[in-house]
């Protein structure tokens, strides 16, 4: 069974490619929010998330013609997404990827809420925005193919096959950054004293339900130590 199933995506690309300018803005309308998303997780800069959306877009409407329809137009659309992301870090001299300024913190359909979700319990649910917080920052310290893996999938909501399409990877490649993410993300949380009782992925390879471990007075140390 092919990894990549013909969408309507490939229907708008097929009328873009015969001039029709409505497909386009069809297109737009489905994507621009994904794209946006996922450039301001990996940029933290909300103006610059922007540009970079408008601009893959543009590049989507300009190499229209080199869209073969297969069923993988998200993975086309974020491997331009990604080289563009690479292209401007470097012209920055600096890297976007581990930025650590956070424009919306309180934005509800933020993936690291959705993620503390996931792993909270739920005499824990109180405290979802700050362990949104921490997995967002712990995100920071992850090797950049595993954060970007990560990101694609549980954000954007890329299939793995689209997020190797959009990496220039293969399938296990991908399947193994993003297993790594999780446990790197699952080790930082324990550090953190939110841990996973079980001490290991479930089966499926999604992370367990975790908890934080209660911290005692003679167990709390000085942030600064």
């Amino acid at each position: 069974m092919s990894p990549c199933v013909l969408d309507a995506d490939d229907e708008l690309m097929r009328l873009l490619q015969d001039g029709d300018r409505q497909a386009f803005d069809t297109l737009v309308e489905r994507h621009q929010g994904p794209l946006l998303g996922f450039f301001i997780k990996q940029t933290h800069d909300r103006q610059l998330a922007e540009d970079l959306t408008q601009d893959t877009l543009l590049k989507v409407f300009h190499q229209s013609w080199d869209y073969l329809p297969r069923g993988c137009y998200r993975g086309w659309m974020f491997r331009i997404a990604r080289n563009l992301l690479i292209d401007t870090t470097r012209r920055h001299a600096h890297d976007a990827l581990v930025k650590a300024i956070r424009n919306h913190p309180e934005d509800d359909n933020d993936l690291m809420a959705r993620l503390a979700d996931e792993i909270a319990s739920s005499e824990e649910q109180a405290d979802r925005r700050e362990l949104a917080r921490i997995v967002d920052e712990l995100l920071g310290q992850i090797p950049a193919e595993q954060r970007t893996t990560f990101l694609m999938h549980h954000y954007s909501g890329l299939s793995l096959p689209e997020v190797a399409l959009a990496m220039e990877s293969n399938l296990p490649t991908t399947k193994s950054r993003l297993r790594l993410a999780r446990e790197k993300l699952r080790e930082k949380l324990a550090e953190r004293g939110i841990f996973d009782p079980a001490s290991e992925l479930s089966t499926n390879g999604e992370p367990r339900h975790m908890a934080r471990q209660p911290l005692t007075n003679g167990d709390r140390q000085d942030p600064s130590s």
